[in-house]
């Protein structure tokens, strides 16, 4: 049985990606990390697609064939994780070294099937440097779907930690409303979620999360500006003219993190405009008293007028149906 700490410091790291550098931004991931930890963070966690960084020249005008973006998708993918790479390895180490547990939003590339599919993942490692799991985008939005593949019913996980049971959700999943309740169904305590940015619309969806779900949010942005961007990057002007995401402006993705409780109030932040990472202290006492008033899938909930289903079967592209030779069949015969 699982000791749980009831009180610990949790950490949302807001800072740049060494853009499109897995192998940088994986160091500076783990600076990042040794930072937070000697500050007392237990649990930290890390932007949407921090690694190798939120892909949002997507957001600019360009076609299918376009020339420059299949060189920087070219790129990106070369420049994201597998779950068993080395840089992974480095993660975990991290984690270890550091007795703390991570949640970190990466591009995922699944060489053992999806060869030419990219996710847009978090992934969860404990403070003993074990990875618990993997959480895919169930619905990429808008444009992303030119890159990322969708996540399927196996990927809505809530872990059993010494730190409670954590889980989280990418970006627009938080307006999905089934999702959400499946995902307060499993009981989550401390929920991450990770945006490219957090605006205030943003800030609405992550408090209302921690409301509805009577749990503790880690709320985690990028700051990202237009220096952070190599001059080589092919599509560098295509992230000034990405709509809400620069809009001409120096800066591209401005950060907003926070750590809210789970009466739907700040504990800390939201914090703008720079590098930072924004510490909160939790108390999962908290949720008991909270959930007094309101528990969305206990008894708030009327199971006798409304029925979720879930499948929780994960959705392979293809199933390979294996043919029996008449000696196999024979062995079954005599066994």
């Amino acid at each position: 049985m699982t000791v749980v700490q009831q009180q610990y410091r949790a950490a949302a790291v807001q800072a740049a990606p060494v853009w499109f550098d897995v192998d940088a931004t994986i160091e500076k991931t783990i600076h990042l990390v040794t930072e937070a930890a000697e500050n007392g963070a237990r649990l930290i966690a890390f932007p949407e697609a921090w690694v190798p960084g939120y892909p949002a020249h997507i957001y600019g005008s360009a076609g299918w064939d376009h020339k420059e973006s299949k060189e920087v998708h070219r790129e990106l993918m070369e420049n994201s994780l597998t779950l068993t790479g080395p840089q992974m390895e480095k993660l975990c180490e991290a984690a270890r070294g550091n007795n703390a547990m991570l949640v970190v939003g990466i591009n995922e590339r699944d060489d053992r099937y999806s060869r030419g599919t990219l996710f847009n993942s978090m992934v969860y490692i404990s403070q003993t440097g074990e990875l618990l799991g993997v959480h895919r985008k169930l619905m990429p939005t808008h444009a992303e779907r030119i890159l990322w593949g969708c996540g399927d019913g196996s990927d809505l996980k809530v872990f059993d930690t010494p730190l409670g049971r954590v889980g989280g959700l990418v970006c627009w999943e938080h307006w999905m409303p089934l999702t959400r309740f499946a995902m307060h169904a499993k009981g989550e305590q401390v929920h991450v979620a990770t945006w490219p940015e957090v605006p205030d619309i943003h800030h609405l969806a992550s408090r209302h999360y921690a409301f509805e779900g009577r749990c503790f949010v880690i709320c985690v942005g990028s700051f990202l500006t237009f220096e952070h961007i190599p001059s080589t990057f092919a599509r560098r002007e295509a992230l000034l003219a990405a709509g809400d995401f620069g809009g001409g402006q120096e800066v591209i993705l401005p950060g907003g993190s926070g750590i809210i409780g789970p009466d739907g109030q700040w504990i800390t932040g939201p914090v703008s405009g720079k590098e930072e990472i924004i510490y909160g202290d939790i108390d999962l006492n908290r949720i008991k008293e909270e959930q007094l008033a309101f528990d969305s899938a206990g008894h708030y909930n009327r199971p006798d007028i409304f029925q979720l289903t879930v499948d929780e079967r994960p959705k392979a592209q293809i199933n390979w149906l294996r043919h029996r030779s008449e000696d196999e069949d024979a062995t079954d015969l005599v066994a």
